[in-house]
């Protein structure tokens, strides 16, 4: 997959099969759109081309609301290419882009700068200028400007229809078992390993402080989950932290990993953590006996909750 940094960068291709949106999680929804639009790519022997934003539009609209996002521009890009997109092009969203009515939208970027044969969107997609652009006014344009327009239908699980919001709700929630459903993959949060005060250590439960990289990545509810790290591309089985450490009257909000049977030195390493599930919510032990009696349980529920996990992907293989 090419990415391009910009419409600038791009060359207008022959036939350009293209898809356009925020794409934030690459969850469910969007990759049916994905495999349909690989699909009439390869019937037609064109190319694919995404349309992504960045900064997400809403940072730029409402800049005054807070907005916490599923996947960084860097993470989606790697979700994206293992899709089969053939380019990738990030358009840098400012104030004046947002500007461009829906008709210059149509003419100027997906005729004249892309090459535009045939477009795949989702469901109610808008876009352009207060995103009045709609299906119906693509499938009016499609034949004046030669491409075609496909909409795909509103896709659902369990009779939800699938959204970043919903699956951003999930997380707050805590629900990470529906939010990996409609994501179709586990949740992940990569970040930096940093120092701590070793309190874990004292407990015999050490454990690796997360800093976020991503500054707008949406953290889930506060407590204990079932996770799996991923370190130099060998994956370890662990139970993670989200809050204050109420036993040890912390005041400061924290992530911190309990990584089982490991003991290396991984301070300033990068990390990618996958959640599974939430064991408990966090609370404050009458002493620190209690808290190690019940991190020893939530240990053994944590292995327990992956260990199932494993076996059910063997089995879907």
């Amino acid at each position: 997959m090419k990415i391009y940094n910009g419409l600038n960068e791009f060359k207008k291709l022959d036939y350009a099969v293209v898809t356009s949106g925020t794409f934030d999680g690459v969850h469910f929804g969007h990759q049916k759109i994905l495999q349909r639009l690989d699909e009439i790519t390869k019937k037609n022997g064109g190319e694919s081309v995404l349309l992504t934003y960045w900064p997400h539009p809403r940072l730029v609209l409402y800049p005054d609301q807070e907005l916490f996002l599923l996947t960084s521009i860097e993470e989606k890009a790697e979700l994206l290419s293992m899709k089969n997109v053939d380019h990738l092009i990030i358009i840098p969203f400012t104030d004046e882009f947002s500007k461009i009515s829906s008709e210059d939208f149509i003419k100027e970027i997906l005729v004249n700068k892309i090459g535009t044969k045939k477009l795949v969107i989702g469901y109610d997609h808008k876009f352009g200028k207060n995103r009045s652009g709609s299906f119906e006014e693509l499938k009016k344009d499609g034949p004046i400007y030669g491409f075609e327009v496909e909409e795909i239908p509103k896709q659902m699980i369990e009779n939800n229809a699938v959204s970043s919001t919903k699956i951003r709700k999930a997380l707050i929630a805590g629900d990470i078992i529906i939010a990996n459903e409609y994501l179709g993959r586990p949740y992940c949060i990569h970040g930096k390993v940093i120092q701590g005060d070793k309190i874990g250590r004292t407990i015999d439960f050490p454990t690796a402080n997360i800093e976020v990289i991503f500054k707008y990545k949406l953290i889930p509810a506060e407590g204990i989950y079932a996770v799996k790290v991923q370190l130099n591309k060998t994956f370890f089985n662990g139970m993670l932290n989200i809050g204050f450490r109420p036993t040890f009257g912390g005041t400061q909000k924290r992530m911190e990993v309990n990584i089982f049977d490991f003991d290396q030195d991984i301070y300033g390493n990068e990390i990618t953590v996958e959640f599974y599930q939430k064991i408990r919510s966090e609370i404050k032990f009458q002493n620190v006996g209690a808290l190690k009696s019940q991190l020893h349980k939530d240990k053994t529920d944590s292995l327990q909750i992956l260990k199932k996990i494993s076996n059910n992907q063997k089995r879907s293989k």
